[in-house]
């Protein structure tokens, strides 16, 4: 018998139910909770979630995984208010100020062992997601698809995903994550194929005999021969029925990609298949698809996605309280006292003391999420989310986001 590793799964990996228990917290949770229990402390507090800086030039972010983070607390003995699933949040490092994301308020040791899962899956989803949205941006009104979640455990797919269509992306090629967004997978067929039949021709046949009408036949065109002379040959073979061609050679191979893009496009053109679509893939990033964006009608982006930029997102204590008092309580280098934000057209934030104002014109960013542990927040469905996204996207091509807080 081959010798096993684990006793109760087959694969490293948490199962839903160890999540919403907390197993898969850090022990110096579980240390501090059993302080608190031994010895009745039970000090209520409020602790912010957010992020100091974005790891991009600009200084914003799409703040994903809120629908996550409200199941994992829903039905414990806390208060939660949050940002909107999918809202543009704004992170200046330049500045010792910070916009809370989440607040969570209720007494410490009814939700110390949280942290830890909270901050995963908001950090996590917002990392993808915020990526996803500056390829939607860098691609304009091009075809985007995802193709990376190849490159992560498999647990994760769904959330890869999710996070890129609600950013923006217009399909996904995991299946399990496109029949939880109730959508077609998208994707045609990988190098394997052709190789195994030994012929591009009789691949891109077998694929148009064999596939349901709905999927659209894209021919992969850079297996074996140039993708000029693949491109040319695919049309010469299926016809009107080609839809597009995909140009996915490493970069190791491709040498300067728009003028083979160019190529591409010029002697199908010149043979009558100005209605084929030319869609690149393979280690493209935002630079790479604004170059190409003049030549080609679509991108499909895997490991840059799938495998971002960590958004580093951090939850600490600003105030405690003993049921009398409210004192304001921050760690070396924090800002203490709980916070509000507004935004004014723009993406204008202004950060303030809760309570502190008195008026403001501007939309409060933090709503209600939990009450008591109760869902009271009402959740968009993921097309409505993805729709307010695009919106934001749109304006943040003329917008610069600002952060204020006096």
């Amino acid at each position: 018998m081959p010798r096993r590793d684990l006793d109760d799964r087959l694969f490293w990996l948490a199962s839903e139910k160890e999540i919403r228990d907390a197993a898969t917290t850090d022990a110096y949770f579980l240390h501090t909770k059993k302080v608190l229990q031994k010895n009745n402390i039970d000090t209520r507090v409020v602790m912010e979630v957010y992020a100091r800086d974005v790891p991009y030039p600009d200084n914003w972010g799409i703040l994903t995984g809120v629908y996550e983070a409200a199941k994992l607390l829903e039905g414990l003995p806390v208060d939660v208010w949050a940002f909107e699933e999918g809202s543009v949040f704004v992170a200046d490092r330049s500045t010792a100020m910070y916009e809370p994301l989440m607040v969570i308020e209720g007494r410490y040791s009814d939700f110390v062992e949280y942290e830890n899962p909270l901050l995963g899956l908001l950090s996590s989803s917002t990392s993808v997601s915020t990526r996803a949205a500056k390829f939607r941006i860098a691609a304009g009104s091009k075809l985007l698809l995802s193709f990376g979640t190849r490159r992560v455990h498999p647990a994760l797919a769904p959330m890869v995903e999710r996070a890129c269509y609600i950013a923006g992306f217009d399909g996904v090629s995991n299946v399990l994550g496109a029949k939880l967004l109730k959508l077609e997978p998208s994707g045609t067929m990988p190098h394997a194929l052709v190789q195994v039949l030994g012929s591009q021709e009789r691949a891109w046949r077998l694929f148009d005999e064999t596939i349901p009408r709905g999927t659209p036949r894209v021919a992969l065109v850079d297996t074996f021969w140039d993708e000029k002379a693949e491109s040319i040959r695919a049309f010469e073979v299926l016809g009107p029925k080609l839809w597009g061609v995909r140009l996915d050679t490493p970069a190791s191979r491709r040498g300067d990609f728009v003028k083979i893009a160019e190529e591409v496009r010029w002697e199908l053109d010149i043979r009558g298949g100005k209605r084929v679509k030319v869609i690149a893939s393979g280690r493209l990033d935002e630079e790479a698809i604004a170059k190409l964006g003049p030549v080609v009608d679509g991108y499909g982006i895997g490991t840059a996605v799938a495998y971002p930029p960590v958004i580093d997102l951090s939850a600490k204590i600003v105030e405690v309280s003993d049921g009398k008092k409210r004192e304001f309580r921050a760690k070396r280098g924090g800002l203490g006292g709980r916070k509000a934000v507004y935004r004014s057209a723009g993406f204008k934030d202004f950060v303030a003391l809760e309570g502190s104002l008195k008026k403001n014109q501007a939309s409060p960013m933090l709503k209600p999420l939990l009450k008591n542990g109760k869902l009271i927040g009402d959740f968009q469905s993921i097309d409505g989310v993805r729709s307010r996204v695009m919106s934001d996207l749109e304006s943040l091509r003329s917008a610069i986001p600002s952060l204020h807080w006096r």
